[in-house]
């Protein structure tokens, strides 16, 4: 581990400690390090960028990379504050739904989302007093062979709040309002298990479909590009030589049926 990954990791930290008002406990483990406490939901495990494999723990855990760190510094902090604690609650209820612009969800996750922003085909934020606190994107339809003609199926494609903000109900009611618009038969969507390996969706309705596999990344600079075969992986490696090797821990699949 190179002293700027250490350096990195005592920030965080420190910086959780700051605004939880805890106090932390990091250990040094074999390749990578770990941050815990009894206050905090989940252990935190950070891995070095010449760490290829996660650490795979019987406990729930938060998986984060050093290149993702260093780049979302602030909305990681704040990621875990908001799993740690209440933020700033608003009732979606006392919000108004409208349907938003490209250009207006871009900036929104690239401000607030720790994937890559995504315009999808429909985008539907919640406004709190003409503030947008919550946005949802979601994909075209999608023809199901085993379904009738008229059936759809879409992807929730991003989901995000506002940092700092827990709007309760919001993915809710987002969908209540694409659904009146679109009838969806069913919208299904993916959960990232480097930050949980179950899912608050089924609360919602949705149900657990499949664990999909690890997705490894030839990471370079600020891009992070996937690859399913060595060969796939030899040809990054050849078109940008200056990188290296990740997995995550995969995804979950889930589904909420509406017909």
């Amino acid at each position: 581990m190179t002293p700027s990954f250490k350096d990195l990791a005592i920030r965080l930290k420190i910086d959780l400690e700051r605004q939880l008002d805890v106090q932390l406990t990091l250990i040094e483990l074999d390749g990578f390090i770990q941050i815990l406490a009894t206050e905090i939901t989940k252990n935190i495990f950070i891995y070095p960028n010449e760490r290829f494999l996660r650490y795979h723990t019987p406990e729930y855990g938060i998986h984060i990379d050093e290149d993702q760190l260093a780049q979302k510094f602030d909305l990681i902090v704040q990621r875990i504050v908001a799993k740690s604690k209440n933020n700033r609650r608003i009732y979606a209820r006392k919000t108004v739904v409208a349907r938003i612009d490209k250009k207006v969800t871009q900036q929104f996750l690239v401000e607030h989302h720790l994937q890559s922003a995504l315009p999808g085909k429909y985008r539907y934020g919640l406004y709190d007093q003409g503030e947008l606190v919550s946005i949802a994107v979601f994909s075209g339809g999608r023809r199901m062979n085993d379904k009738s003609e008229e059936y759809r199926s879409f992807e929730l494609l991003r989901f995000c709040n506002k940092s700092g903000y827990n709007v309760i109900g919001g993915l809710s009611k987002l969908i209540k309002a694409f659904s009146k618009d679109f009838h969806p038969g069913d919208i299904m969507t993916y959960t990232d298990r480097d930050w949980s390996q179950h899912s608050s969706l089924e609360k919602i309705g949705f149900t657990t479909k499949e664990i999909t596999a690890s997705i490894n990344f030839w990471v370079a600079g600020i891009h992070r590009y996937t690859y399913r075969s060595d060969e796939e992986l030899q040809a990054l490696m050849e078109r940008i030589p200056i990188g290296f090797q990740k997995e995550n821990m995969g995804s979950i699949k889930m589904i909420l049926y509406i017909k």
